[in-house]
C-alpha cells in the first residue's frame, strides 16, 4: 500500500502522477489490443484463407515493453528528462540516418531497419525527442547568439532532409507541426504563424509534385473511387458496422483493406463495433489531450508548460490525421493511430511520448527556485 505520508520513490510517483491521464492511455492501449484481435487473421489471412493471431501475439509482447516505457519514462525528473530527450533525438537522428544506407525499401519507400524478430522505424521517435528539446531550449534564461526559434529550427533541419530522402512526408508534417506548436504556445506572434502555415501550404505542393506517392494519395483523395481506393473501403467498412457493428470476428471488408492493423485500423473499429467504439476513441483522445494540456498550463516553470503542450499536441493530431484519413476527411499520409495501431515502433515511440508528457506534469510541490539551464546540464556532462 502506498500513501501520502510514506516515502519511497514508488509512493512518490503515486501521488503526484496524473492518474486520470495514465487510466486515459492504458484504456487506449487496451482498445488497441482488442482490435488486434480483429485485425490479425484479416492481415495474416484473406477472404479465402484463413488467418490466425500471430500478430496479436507481437502486439501483445509490445504493449508490456511500452507499459514499460511509459512508466519508466514518467519517473523521470526535469533535469533528467531534458538528458533522455537529447539522447533520444540524438539516437533517432543517427538512427534514421542508417535507415538511408541498411533500411529495408517497402512501395519505394526506405522507413525501418529489419532485425529479423523486428523492424524499428527510428523516426518515430524523433517528435518526443525534439518535443522536450525543443522545450529546452526556447524556455532557457540564458541568451544565445542567433533567436531561439531559429535555433529549433536548425535542430530539425538534418531530421527533415533525412525524411525527406527516405521519403517520409507524413513525419515531415508532423515535426514541421511540432515545431509550429512549439512557436505558438511560447507566444509568437500570430503574423509569423500564418507565415508558416504559407509555408507549410508551400512545401505540400512542392511535395504533391516531386513525390509520385503523394502525387497518388492526394489524386485518390480526390477521386476516392479510382482504382478501388483505401478510402472507399475503409468507408464501406463504418457503413457496414452502423451503430453497433456487426460483431467481434464477423467483419468482412477488413479482409480487403491494406494495412487493416496499422494505418486503417480504425475502419475495422467502425465494421465491428460500430459507431460506439469508435466515438469512444475519439472521445478518449480529447480528453486526454485535453487533459494533459491543461495540466501543461498549470505548470510553475515555462519549460514543462512549453513541453507537456508539446507532447500533447504531437499525439492529438497524429490522431486526428489518421482518424481523418479513415473517414475520408484527409488524404492518405500513412500514419499510425497513438496506441492503437499495430506496430512496436509506434506503440514504443507514443509509449516515451505520453511517458514524457506525464513526467513534465506531475505535480512537484517543491520545485527548486531556479530550473537547471539545459546548457548548465550540457556542461556539466562535457
Amino acid at each position: 500500500m502506498s500513501s501520502r505520508g510514506k516515502p519511497g520513490s514508488l509512493a512518490d510517483w503515486w501521488w503526484t502522477v496524473d492518474r486520470v491521464a495514465l487510466v486515459l492511455m492504458l484504456a487506449l492501449m487496451g482498445i488497441g489490443l482488442m482490435l488486434a484481435f480483429a485485425a490479425s487473421p484479416a492481415v495474416s489471412g484473406g477472404p479465402h484463407v484463413a488467418g490466425d493471431f500471430r500478430f496479436t501475439a507481437k502486439q501483445m509482447v509490445y504493449a508490456l515493453l511500452a507499459a514499460g516505457i511509459l512508466g519508466a519514462s514518467s519517473v523521470l525528473s526535469l533535469r533528467q528528462l531534458k538528458i533522455a530527450a537529447a539522447l533520444t533525438f540524438a539516437i533517432a537522428l543517427i538512427g534514421s540516418g542508417l535507415v538511408l544506407i541498411i533500411g529495408n525499401e517497402v512501395l519505394g519507400a526506405v522507413r525501418s531497419i529489419d532485425f529479423g524478430f523486428f523492424s524499428l522505424q527510428p523516426s518515430e521517435f524523433l517528435k518526443p525527442g525534439f518535443a522536450v528539446l525543443g522545450a529546452a531550449i526556447i524556455a532557457d534564461r540564458q541568451p544565445l547568439p542567433l533567436p531561439k526559434p531559429l535555433v529549433t529550427f536548425l535542430l530539425i533541419v538534418p531530421a527533415i532532409l533525412i525524411l525527406l530522402r527516405q521519403p517520409d512526408v507524413g513525419q515531415t508534417t508532423l515535426l514541421l507541426a511540432l515545431w509550429g506548436a512549439l512557436l505558438f504556445f511560447s507566444g509568437a506572434p500570430l503574423k509569423w504563424m500564418g507565415i508558416l502555415s504559407g509555408a507549410m501550404l508551400a512545401l505540400g505542393v512542392l511535395a504533391y509534385v516531386a513525390f509520385p506517392h503523394v502525387h497518388h494519395r492526394i489524386d485518390q483523395f480526390i477521386n476516392p473511387d479510382a482504382n478501388g481506393g483505401q478510402a472507399t473501403l475503409a468507408l464501406k467498412a463504418f457503413s457496414h458496422g452502423g451503430l453497433t457493428g456487426v460483431g467481434p470476428g464477423v467483419g468482412t471488408i477488413k479482409y480487403r483493406i491494406p494495412e487493416a492493423n496499422s494505418d486503417y485500423v480504425f475502419a475495422v473499429a467502425g465494421e465491428e463495433f460500430g459507431l460506439v467504439l469508435c466515438g469512444a476513441i475519439a472521445i478518449l483522445f480529447c480528453l486526454l489531450s485535453v487533459r494533459l494540456l491543461l495540466r501543461s498550463a498549470g505548470q510553475r516553470d515555462r519549460f514543462s508548460q512549453l513541453a507537456g503542450a508539446a507532447l500533447a499536441t504531437v499525439t492529438a493530431l497524429q490522431a486526428f490525421i489518421n482518424m481523418g484519413v479513415a473517414v475520408s476527411l484527409l488524404p492518405a499520409k500513412g500514419m499510425t493511430l497513438p496506441f492503437i495501431s499495430y506496430g512496436g515502433s509506434s506503440l514504443f515511440a507514443v509509449a516515451l511520448t505520453m511517458g514524457f508528457a506525464l513526467a513534465v506534469t506531475r505535480q512537484r510541490p517543491q520545485l527548486a527556485s531556479r530550473e537547471t539551464s539545459l546548457f548548465e546540464i550540457l556542461g556539466a556532462r562535457a
